[in-house]
């Protein structure tokens, strides 16, 4: 055990920047920046672990009747499921006292079973599924029952992976851009740690809450720490009831709006005043999945990161003045609708840093979406944004809150340690001994208690012309490399301070490569099948 625990734990963060920051481009020249990037777009999805989605890559099944993906020769093989014998002698077992001691290897979920139950994804059902390291313990405590699909009607479910065949846009997209497989969750736990996660490097500093319950720890220096999932304290679409929190603090929309640079969240269904085809409006705007049949809201409060802090929330979901102020500073706040992101950029006003939050039913959460209906979101907003002129200059990263709880077999660097009754990685109560100094709490403590992390591992991919060709990165990065990216890029290399893990956080930087001319030719793919519709030409 103790042998185990140790090799698990024994992974070292790789640090990094640029070597020789690359001149500006003209083009777009409105701040300077490190890097030809002006303009970088963050799609941010949900509950997706990495071996859900790149388990097998680059191998796909190829049946009858679904798209086909066949890998180019030479394309980079990941740390996936193929190694160490995990598809054949798996170490996870079923729990014996509800569903037998079977073992329970990895399985093909097919494009016909891509709506699937969700899992436990909470703080602590995710520490004792990785049991120290061993990574054994999935079915047991974050597996959920199907079906779907109906074949399988057991916790084994949370074993299920997808391959090119269901997630067929993100493997082409691999083969010609860059895609990382040693990406974690900041820390553990579901949807709102992740989301401000993102773009603050911490959930530390909670100030006001309602209801929050255990959603809320004691951080170690006197404050409290948001561990699970909870709506922004003062969004009118919160409601009155159910666990609210208001955080203070500093995150990167208050960076960035201290240099005066574009930016915003554009997120599905923030704009009350529409009304969807099926009447619904407000805050009860929803749409229906074709693939799942799942009604659910087009807005969900606590995906929306910026409104937890006051100073960067739009709480009553004011309207921006004009589509020329989108990005800027008015009454909006920089909190937008995802329609919002299409006109401006339309427009010519193409923020510097904008997010983009799919409705709902496109953003991948098992239970109400699906990689069907995420793929057809994710590819529209490529194939707009390839064909802009500003595509040049533009580094759209794909990143998720969570894993959903799903299996993946590759435990990260514990670079911050946590010892609260809701830790249970490396015994109740611990995870690790709590004695470690990398990461000071806010009030100069030596570790911010309730932020055990890295948590689990999930997918990063970056799509730009300056990425590199059909690579796969083994950099340790998380969420929070991304805001360590625009910082560089855009803020000289400021960092939020404050206990924000962007102070220690992996570089994104060998993703790229500033050393040659960009390929700009647009590689189109079709939203429902993922398959391309454009020819492409390398020229690298």
């Amino acid at each position: 055990m103790q042998k185990h625990l140790a090799t698990a734990l024994s992974a070292v963060l790789v640090f990094g920047q640029f070597s020789a920051p690359a001149a500006a481009t003209a083009q777009d020249d409105y701040t300077s920046t490190t890097t030809p990037i002006k303009h970088v777009v963050v799609i941010f999805g949900e509950n997706i672990s990495f071996d859900h989605y790149w388990g097998t890559y680059p191998y796909a099944t190829n049946p009858a009747g679904e798209p086909a993906f066949h890998a180019a020769p030479g394309t980079p093989t990941v740390n996936g499921l193929l190694q160490q014998g995990l598809m054949t002698q798996n170490p996870n077992f079923l729990n014996s006292a509800v569903n037998g001691a079977a073992a329970e290897n990895p399985f093909r979920l097919d494009r016909s079973q891509a709506a699937t139950a969700d899992m436990d994804h909470d703080y602590t059902p995710e520490q004792e599924a990785f049991h120290a390291g061993l990574m054994d313990s999935f079915p047991e405590y974050t597996g959920t029952a199907g079906p779907p699909p109906s074949t399988q009607k057991t916790k084994g479910l949370v074993m299920g992976y997808f391959d090119g065949n269901t997630v067929t846009a993100l493997w082409n997209y691999a083969q010609h851009y860059a895609l990382n497989d040693n990406a974690y969750g900041t820390t553990f736990g579901p949807s709102s740690p992740g989301a401000i996660n993102l773009i603050s490097g911490q959930t530390n500093n909670v100030t006001d809450s309602m209801n929050a319950g255990s959603d809320i720890i004691d951080d170690g220096s006197g404050g409290e720490t948001l561990i699970s999932d909870a709506n922004p304290l003062g969004d009118t679409c919160s409601g009155t009831t159910g666990a609210q929190v208001q955080l203070t603090g500093a995150n990167i929309g208050n960076l960035l709006n201290a240099k005066g640079i574009t930016w915003g969240w554009f997120e599905g269904g923030f704009n009350l005043s529409i009304t969807n085809p099926n009447g619904t409006t407000g805050c009860g705007r929803n749409t229906t999945s074709t693939v799942t049949g799942v009604t659910e809201s087009d807005y969900i409060e606590h995906h929306e990161p910026f409104q937890f802090y006051a100073d960067t929330a739009n709480p009553t979901h004011l309207r921006p003045t004009s589509t020329a102020m989108i990005g800027h500073q008015d009454q909006a706040n920089h909190q937008y609708d995802i329609n919002d992101f299409f006109s401006a950029v339309k427009a010519g006003n193409f923020p510097a840093v904008s997010f983009l939050k799919a409705p709902g039913y496109e953003d991948a959460h098992a239970g109400y979406s699906d990689p069907l209906d995420e793929q057809n979101f994710v590819v529209t907003v490529i194939n707009f944004l390839m064909t802009q002129p500003e595509w040049a200059s533009t580094a759209v990263f794909i990143n998720y809150d969570d894993s959903d709880g799903w299996y993946d077999h590759q435990i990260g660097p514990i670079v911050n340690q946590s010892t609260t009754a809701a830790d249970m990685l490396t015994g109740s109560g611990e995870c690790g001994n709590g004695t470690n100094t990398a990461l000071p709490g806010p009030s100069g403590a030596a570790h911010a208690q309730g932020r055990c992390g890295y948590g689990p591992r999930i997918p990063l991919m970056l799509i730009s012309p300056w990425a590199k060709n059909n690579f796969v990165d083994h950099t340790v990065t998380d969420q929070t490399s991304i805001i360590r990216f625009i910082e560089d890029n855009f803020l000289g290399g400021q960092r939020i301070g404050d206990g924000s893990f962007d102070a220690i956080a992996g570089s994104v930087d060998n993703m790229f490569d500033f050393n040659r001319r960009p390929n700009t030719a647009p590689y189109l793919l079709s939203p429902t099948t993922g398959e391309p519709t454009s020819s492409w030409s390398n020229g690298r």
